[in-house]
């Protein structure tokens, strides 16, 4: 079933909605979920969530690309869990990813005063259509996905540290962008 029609099944009130998104979209969501929370079944919990909050947005939403939207809700219902849990140290994953952010990434306070955060997307997004794409698809599978380095080292072909230092490199080319274009750390 393509994009449209599960679209249409939520837009109907129609519960095959839940099962179609499960179907085509469950593995992403549950990747990424468990990525950023590193616990199997906060992770489980956090996507099912997901087909909540879908069936709560859509209508009225008309998401153009259904497994971005389903994507954007459940890792922002997985970073809400973690910082929820931050506090009593249960998640490791997500703090690692934070932690490598932080040298090109403004805090959120600072993100306020320098730019919007749709602003701060656009810029972003631009920096990303600037690279190839497999620079590209490294930093999002890093960064968006919380993807493992050795993981993304044994696809590439390369070492954990080669990768290790290739997302360096592009976190500071991130950062120099961002200044280039009038964000400062």
């Amino acid at each position: 079933m393509d994009d449209s029609q599960i679209i249409d099944l939520y837009h109907r009130r129609d519960e095959q909605a839940i099962a179609e998104s499960e179907r085509k979209y469950g593995g992403v969501c549950r990747r990424i979920a468990q990525n950023i929370l590193s616990i199997k079944e906060d992770a489980e919990e956090c996507v099912n969530d997901t087909w909540y909050a879908a069936w709560k947005k859509m209508p009225p939403d008309q998401p153009q690309y259904l497994g971005a939207f389903l994507g954007r809700i459940t890792r922002n219902l997985s970073i809400s869990r973690w910082r929820a849990a931050h506090a009593r140290k249960r998640y490791r994953g997500m703090e690692i990813l934070l932690s490598e952010l932080d040298d090109c990434i403004p805090a959120y306070d600072d993100v306020e005063k320098a730019v919007s955060r749709g602003e701060l997307a656009k810029l972003i997004s631009g920096w990303l259509d600037s690279l190839t794409k497999e620079d590209c698809a490294v930093f999002v599978r890093r960064y968006w996905y919380g993807d493992a380095v050795n993981a993304l080292a044994a696809e590439m072909k390369c070492t954990p540290g080669q990768m290790a230092q290739r997302m360096l490199r592009l976190r500071k080319k991130l950062k120099a962008y961002l200044e280039q274009e009038g964000v400062f750390i």
